[in-house]
């Protein structure tokens, strides 16, 4: 079995000061065989205008550093997790023109829309089923356009409002009733030879969980990824090995690192 932790963020993130070896370090102790780190890059950050600057230059000069830092054997990726590119798509477009040295693009949507004033999920706490469902709808809408747009490797943890929802404000939302609008997202997304993220969600439940993998598995979806979103050490290669033996419950063959944005695959 291939071990990969391909959503792993370092200093290079907004939301953590972990130094990138030590999340390195981690993964050879995790048994991981190729991590990729993802840091943030996003168009704007939460409630905000448009962010114009991206240290890539240094970012190169920390890769460097740490091959160079590591003595233990593990490949290391160069990847970047691009957030809220709806809000502006040329932008998001100037900010991969920039980061053209990368093997791996995740495209993740944090945010609502404007109508709830791009307030980020986390900050975001429904407090009934009612206005989660609200919420859910324009979420998905959001991801639809970024599917469409499709100028990355992977979507990045599908359901993720779930995890805001349930886990930090007690609800039990699933994203049930919203086939239609998943399967169009998985369908635009395939199309433009894109994959999917599983994300192992620290050990709770996946995000996306089983239904929706057997949805994007039964659609001819094959490209897919594992990662924990991990921004500590604690976190890299949590639940990796059981998220592997799920996906291939639901039907997968392979899971995919990249180089150059070109995908691999191992068998699972």
């Amino acid at each position: 079995m291939y071990l990969s932790d391909y959503h792993m963020h370092g200093s290079f993130s907004f939301d953590t000061d972990t130094p990138m070896i030590d999340m390195a370090r981690a993964a050879v102790k995790a048994g991981l065989d190729e991590i990729c780190f993802t840091d943030h890059v996003d168009v704007c950050y939460s409630g905000s205008s448009v962010r114009n600057e991206f240290d890539f230059a240094a970012l190169t000069r920390a890769y460097a550093a740490l091959h160079e830092e590591l003595s233990e054997p593990l490949l290391i990726r160069r990847g970047m997790e691009l957030g809220e590119a709806p809000r502006d798509f040329a932008h998001a477009e100037r900010l991969l023109r920039e980061a053209a040295d990368m093997d791996f693009i995740i495209g993740s949507q944090h945010q609502l829309s404007e109508k709830y004033g791009h307030v980020d999920l986390y900050f975001c706490a429904a407090s009934d089923e009612q206005a989660a469902r609200a919420q859910i709808e324009d979420y998905l809408t959001l991801v639809l356009s970024l599917a469409r747009w499709g100028k990355f490797s992977v979507l990045g943890h599908l359901t993720l409002p779930l995890r805001y929802m349930n886990e930090n404000n007690g609800l039990h939302m699933t994203f049930d009733g919203y086939e239609a609008e998943v399967e169009e997202i998985f369908r635009a997304l395939i199309h433009n030879g894109c994959g999917i993220e599983c994300n192992t969600n620290r050990g709770n439940v996946p995000l996306p969980d089983e239904k929706w993998l057997r949805m994007y598995r039964a659609l001819g979806g094959e490209i897919i990824t594992v990662g924990t979103d991990a921004h500590t050490p604690a976190y890299v290669g949590c639940h990796v090995r059981e998220v592997q033996e799920l996906l291939r419950a639901c039907g997968f063959s392979y899971t995919c690192t990249f180089e150059k944005r070109k995908p691999i695959f191992h068998k699972l």
